[in-house]
């Protein structure tokens, strides 16, 4: 017999499910027939979770959702699993590459590197954790950009100036947007010399409970270094990526 916790669970997941889907107003009796549920006991146990503040209740019109603390505890843990659970993630991509690793996110129409691991013997001069750099040229503005559409990206960069810095920067959104288009198709982006001269970065999109990308994990070098070894990296970071996407998904894996 299923418990009273797992019938909560199921309840709490398929009104996160649903909303996610687009059903704004859930009454008990369309999530009933929705869970193939007794009506009565359905609605006992929302009654349950509305009390401890899982769930909210309105009367006009009769609907049902899932309380907004929880998606706030919810991006709170997040937030805090990018940082913990990312450098994990950075630590074992720089020991596989060597390189130098970074975990970046969206602010604006900026990256903002949150966490950074090199390898011994680095030459950076500095750290990059809290350095804005403009998305549209930056190490991994192409990956944090991925899921959005044209249309999205276009509105996030409509004030932007795309200045010149390095042989390769974007020239305006339309370049971007084909540049864009490439890394969807791969999966990951590849950015080469547009940051700046000499520099060639791979980046992965990284995502979170809801499906929607938070981060990107970079890898960084030299490009006389890395272009030729562009495959390798991006299996890497691709891979490291999902180890840090089942992180915070609160997904368990086993060794290796």
């Amino acid at each position: 017999m299923e418990s009273s916790t797992g019938k909560g669970l199921d309840v709490l997941s398929a009104l996160a499910r649903r909303s996610a889907e687009g059903v704004r107003h859930d009454s008990v009796t369309e999530l009933a027939r929705a869970l193939d549920r007794d009506r009565s006991q359905l609605s006992r146990t929302i009654g349950a979770l509305a009390e401890e503040g899982f769930v909210l209740r309105e009367d006009a019109p009769r609907a049902l959702g899932p309380h907004w603390r929880l998606y706030a505890e919810a991006q709170e843990l997040t937030a805090h699993r990018l940082r913990t659970d990312g450098l994990t993630a950075l630590e074992g991509l720089v020991a596989e590459t060597g390189e130098s690793c970074y975990l970046g996110v969206l602010v604006g129409d900026t990256t903002v590197t949150i966490a950074e691991r090199v390898p011994p013997g680095s030459r950076q001069l500095g750290s990059w954790i809290g350095r804005p750099y403009p998305a549209y040229c930056s190490d991994c503005g192409q990956a944090l950009l991925s899921d959005a559409d044209d249309e999205e990206v276009a509105a996030v960069l409509a004030r932007t100036e795309f200045v010149r810095h390095g042989p390769r920067t974007p020239v305006d959104v339309d370049d971007f947007l084909r540049r864009l288009a490439r890394t969807r198709e791969r999966g990951y982006s590849v950015v080469d010399e547009e940051a700046e001269p000499g520099l060639y970065s791979v980046a992965v999109p990284v995502r979170d409970f809801r499906d929607e990308v938070v981060a990107a994990v970079q890898v960084v070098g030299p490009r006389v270094r890395l272009a030729e070894r562009t495959e390798e990296c991006a299996r890497a970071a691709l891979r490291w990526g999902r180890r840090l996407e089942d992180a915070l998904r609160g997904v368990e894996r086993g060794p290796g």
